[in-house]
């Protein structure tokens, strides 16, 4: 389609950008969060009192 002028080709580029974009957004944000809330590992830590 070489006949067409500039400013479609534009629109074009814009059109499949904006739909381009849309669907990774879509894609991204359609994922369910992951439950970490089950996996509570408990951390030991030893307290040392230092004297100087």
């Amino acid at each position: 389609m070489p006949q067409m002028m500039p400013m479609e080709w534009m629109t074009l580029y814009a059109a499949f950008l904006t739909s381009f974009m849309l669907f990774n957004i879509m894609n991204y944000f359609n994922q369910p969060p992951k439950n970490k809330a089950t996996d509570k590992t408990i951390i030991t830590t030893n307290k040392v009192n230092w004297k100087w």
